[in-house]
This record gives structure tokens, sequence and C-alpha cells, in this order.
């Protein structure tokens, strides 16, 4: 996975949805699926907190529209 900070939200939902299809497919060694479902539960953190941050900046927004 690349450095997660310089990630997109795009670039990193891309990555997550594209490791879910791989582990659905049921092709994946029980040790690489393992290693995706990791890199997964941080690429879902990640999307998490950019979607938290990018809802806190519209808040503001409002707030500071609303005054």
């Amino acid at each position: 996975m690349e450095n997660q900070e310089k990630l997109s939200f795009e670039d990193a939902y891309k990555q997550l949805t594209e490791l879910v299809r791989k582990m659905e497919s049921g092709e994946m060694p029980l040790a690489e699926s393992v290693a995706a479902y990791e890199q997964g539960i941080k690429l879902k953190a990640y999307c998490e907190q950019l979607l938290k941050e990018a809802e806190l900046k519209i808040e503001t927004l409002k707030v500071g529209n609303a005054e």
C-alpha cells in the first residue's frame, strides 16, 4: 500500500474496493487474505478519517455562512 498520507480519498477507496474484490473471489491464499484484511482495515480507517475531516469542514462553512 502506498503511504496513506499521500493517498486521496478516491485512491484509498479504490484500493479498498480492489482488496475486497480479490478477497471475495476466494482465490487468495490464507496468508495473503490475512495481509489483505489488515491492509483493508487500515484503508477503511483512513477513508473514514478523510470523510470526517470533510464533514467538519462543511459544518464549519455552514456555521460561518449562517452568521
